[in-house]
């Protein structure tokens, strides 16, 4: 089984919206950290969002507040970006990551997740 498949990229313009989808195998979801990184071209993969499943003190970039929610659906193993007021500066391609947590904070480091999805590309227009 695929730890984690990406759903949802696409195109919109300025001001639009996008709602991302990462359904996670059994195994990986009971890690219990997951979040949406994004690597916007020409720059390195930033964390975006992450979330202690169960839990409530999400991480979220400051470029995100306000603006994207992480959610997640404990009966699917989906974790989801909801993304509105997206902005030019908003496109490239999210991933869906996962690592083992045992506390109530997974933090925003790249290097401590282990798994990763094969990325899905949002592009937003001006």
């Amino acid at each position: 089984q695929v730890p984690l498949v990406e759903s949802g990229g696409g195109s919109v313009q300025a001001g639009g919206s996008l709602k991302l989808s990462c359904t996670a195998s059994e195994y990986v979801y009971r890690l219990n950290c997951m979040g949406w990184f994004r690597q916007r071209p020409g720059q390195e993969r930033e964390a975006v969002a992450t979330i202690y499943i169960g839990g409530i003190r999400n991480y979220y970039a400051d470029s995100a507040k306000g603006r994207f929610t992480i959610t997640e659906d404990n009966a699917e193993n989906t974790l989801y970006l909801q993304m509105d007021g997206l902005k030019p500066e908003d496109t490239g391609v999210y991933y869906c990551a996962a690592r083992y947590g045992d506390s109530s904070y997974c933090g925003h480091s790249e290097s401590s997740f282990s798994y990763w999805g094969q990325g899905a590309q949002v592009t937003v227009s001006a």
